[in-house]
């Protein structure tokens, strides 16, 4: 799982882009937020965890299979840096999770009968709520 994850980090380009939000003047002087950019087809990821990486990342994802991460939470570049690394590694390590196989609701006789009869009922309220017609 690591091997996948250390080959990402160091595939990744960064670049630096203007911030937005707190920093007073030092936003309008300095490039703080970091754009990081990994094409994912470079990874050579199994089928079954690309599509969950391409579900999970959404519209950070591009049609052409490049993933933009856009860190902008702190006011230093390394800061920021790390953060987008972080949420890199997070983002494959999610991916390559299994999900959990749902266990079938196992009902005994005496439960299927008593659903049968509660839909039973449900449909014969319906069924009175039709127009009335007077013949």
């Amino acid at each position: 799982m690591n091997e996948i994850v250390d080959r990402a980090q160091a595939l990744a380009s960064e670049s630096f882009i203007a911030s937005t939000g707190p920093g007073g003047q030092n936003v309008n002087k300095v490039a703080t937020a970091v754009q990081l950019r990994l094409d994912c087809y470079a990874l050579r990821l199994s089928p079954p965890v690309f599509a969950r990486l391409r579900e999970l990342a959404g519209s950070r994802m591009t049609s052409r299979g490049e993933l933009v991460l856009t860190a902008r939470r702190f006011r230093t570049q390394e800061a920021n840096r790390a953060d987008a690394r972080e949420r890199l590694a997070e983002l494959l390590e999610e991916a390559q999770k299994l999900p959990e196989k749902r266990a079938k609701s196992r009902l005994n006789r005496i439960g299927k009968e008593q659903r049968l009869k509660g839909k039973k009922l449900r449909g014969n309220v319906k069924a009175g709520r039709g127009k009335v017609s007077f013949d």
